[in-house]
């Protein structure tokens, strides 16, 4: 058993505050966030202190189209510098590569990039593939992370052997990512503790990525922060896909290190979230909350959410084959 790591009157200086707002609020915009949005989150980033901003996706233009989704799909280099400059900051820049979308070989070496780290998203099938990109990412002189997708629908065993696969690449953090939004505190506090069995071994971290389909993303992030995972995600008013994220400002009013502020976050909710709240649609929805509850991917409620679907009875029925 793990003891609990800190008080909540503690400063715990391993923790890192790494904001997803530009990549998973992209999921909600196709990506098409103004360089004035993105400019001010990154100027609210490092007025907050937080620790790690990922401004995107570095999909490759040859396998999604520049027409249906905008510049932070992909974080063309010169896209990036055009919002951050040389970036001569504490702030770290990441992106985010998904397997099957991102290729190695348009990664550029670390000393041609202002990015400073590389996070894998893959499901446990796709693993060889993403150790392949996490060494090839780790030694072109970039920071690294890796998300393991789905994890709720797969199988003790089964995550053990990823687990160890993964403790033994060069990867900086594995992350305990709850896709789904299927996850309750007692079932993170196990998987923290399961992490850590396997990365405390080779020097790694531990990182949390919850989603609120069941209003627990905040309760989730603090359970796993509790038990030792270190690396927290969040997203401005938990901008994110369907229910969203973990929010930003909750975190940094529970956070006791005095180098995180909550105002410039307030400022930039003001000034930027208030207005994109009137076009864009998420949080709180009954779909996302009946996926969530019985662990199945979002789909569905993607679907019903974009049709404006509200005859949730049938959609429960439907997706639990209920008589």
């Amino acid at each position: 058993m793990f003891e609990k790591k800190g008080t909540i009157l503690s400063v715990r200086e391993d923790l890192k505050v790494f904001d997803c707002t530009i990549r998973d609020g992209g999921l909600v915009n196709n990506f098409y966030f103004s360089d004035e949005f993105v400019k001010a989150h990154y100027e609210m980033c490092l007025k907050s202190g937080v620790d790690y901003m990922e401004i995107g996706k570095n999909v490759s233009p040859t396998l999604m189209s520049e027409n249906e989704y905008g510049p932070w799909n992909f974080c063309k280099e010169e896209d990036i510098r055009r919002i951050v400059g040389e970036n001569k900051t504490d702030l770290k820049i990441a992106v985010m590569s998904d397997i099957g979308r991102s290729l190695k070989e348009e990664l550029k070496p670390k000393e041609q990039s202002v990015v400073d780290m590389i996070r894998v998203a893959t499901y446990i099938h796709q693993i060889p593939a993403a150790i392949e990109l996490i060494e090839d990412a780790h030694n072109k002189g970039y920071e690294t992370t890796v998300n393991i997708m789905a994890i709720s629908k797969s199988f003790d065993k089964e995550l053990d052997e990823v687990l160890e696969l993964l403790a033994k690449t060069p990867v900086d953090v594995i992350y305990i990512a709850d896709s789904f939004g299927s996850f309750y505190p007692e079932q993170i506090r196990s998987l923290t503790e399961k992490y850590l069995s396997f990365t405390q071994r080779t020097g790694k971290k531990v990182g949390i990525h919850a989603h609120n389909n069941l209003q627990l993303a905040y309760a989730n992030t603090l359970e796993a922060m509790i038990y030792g995972a270190s690396f927290l995600d969040v997203t401005v008013s938990g901008l994110g896909r369907g229910a969203g994220n973990c929010a930003l400002e909750l975190l940094l009013g529970f956070l006791k290190n005095p180098k995180y502020n909550q105002m410039p976050v307030f400022e930039f909710i003001e000034n930027h979230i208030v207005e994109l709240e009137k076009n864009l649609d998420w949080g709180y929805s009954i779909p996302y909350m009946i996926t969530g509850q019985l662990n199945e991917h979002p789909r569905s409620a993607i679907k019903a959410r974009d049709e404006k679907d509200t005859k949730y009875r049938e959609f429960f029925k439907n997706l639990s084959n209920m008589e």
